[in-house]
């Protein structure tokens, strides 16, 4: 089948995974600012909660896949080896260490729209590509989805903003690596079903966070049994369920209409926080909801998925 063939289906897949995250950001701010009733988790470094992510999930999905297809089943050329590498540390590790760094040298609300200006990259990729002229309709939606999401986290009418060089630089280097991954992952998921290329992908990016971080310096921490069953299920529902739902996703919709559907990670943080959490959702956020939801059926309304990056995808299951 072609992509956009089923889009409904990839749009779903891609609301599941925004879902996911959303859930996974309202966790990561209860446990930073000790909101979780009842329960006393204790610090978490944050690079150490990042590296647990991608290594945890990995660690889990390795013998379930064994298990199900034997060794043979995920062998891969080295040649693709290499793809895998690059998206698991410049796509995946990469835009989450830069989106933290980010975070710590500016703001939430700066790094979330920066980071969020990957359509405008992906958009643009397209196009330098040499794939046909961007329609009005395309370029609204993604200039409306970026929109949508400054509105959405308080980025306009935020008061003085913390404007960090370095943190600036990191924000926008994490929205290239989303760019990167929603545009690399495509390709390799027109050969590979997702189970494979998650598995590799995830594998490149622990290995990635290990020389980073060498595996005494997380011993050393001594955390205890209920701060390594948190990121237990922080890794399932940040990490192994939405990136599974993501790449599901990028198989039936191309990247500039994927990485715009995305666009609804930010709004579901905001809607699950004011439930869970008791945040305050303001009329300028509400608007920024709206806006991001128009983005996406705009980005569907436009001429059959013309971007110049269709490819054949076969059924994956």
């Amino acid at each position: 089948m072609k992509v956009g063939d089923h889009p409904i289906r990839g749009y779903l897949y891609i609301g599941t995974a925004a879902l996911f995250w959303g859930i996974a950001a309202t966790l990561g701010r209860a446990v930073f600012t000790g909101r979780i009733p009842g329960l006393r988790l204790g610090a978490i470094d944050p690079l150490i909660l990042s590296q647990s992510r991608t290594t945890i999930s990995f660690l889990v999905l390795l013998p379930i896949l064994l298990v199900r297809r034997g060794s043979a089943a995920l062998k891969v050329p080295r040649p693709d080896l290499v793809r895998f590498l690059l998206l698991g540390v410049l796509g995946v590790a990469a835009s989450n260490y830069l989106y933290y760094l980010a975070i710590q040298r500016t703001n939430v609300a700066i790094a979330i729209i920066l980071q969020y200006t990957a359509p405008v990259w992906v958009l643009l990729y397209a196009v330098l590509r040499g794939g046909p002229r961007p329609s009005f309709r395309r370029i609204a939606a993604v200039a409306l989805a970026v929109a949508g999401c400054a509105l959405a986290v308080g980025f306009v009418g935020a008061g003085r903003l913390t404007l960090d060089a370095l943190g600036v630089a990191a924000a926008l280097l994490a929205a290239f690596s989303f760019a990167f991954y929603n545009v690399g992952g495509h390709t390799v998921l027109a050969r590979y079903d997702r189970w494979k290329v998650l598995l590799w992908v995830l594998a490149s990016a622990a290995a990635f966070w290990i020389f980073i971080n060498p595996p005494w310096k997380i011993w050393a921490a001594h955390y205890g049994r209920t701060q390594w069953a948190f990121m237990l299920i922080f890794s399932l529902v940040s990490v192994l369920g939405p990136f599974s739902c993501y790449f599901a996703g990028l198989q039936h919709l191309e990247p500039t209409r994927a990485v715009v559907a995305s666009c609804l990670e930010p709004v579901f943080s905001i809607v699950i926080a004011a439930i869970a959490l008791g945040e305050l959702l303001r009329p300028l956020q509400t608007a920024g909801i709206a806006i991001v939801l128009i983005a996406i059926v705009l980005i569907q309304w436009t001429e059959s998925a013309s971007s110049g990056l269709d490819v054949v995808i076969e059924p994956i299951e």
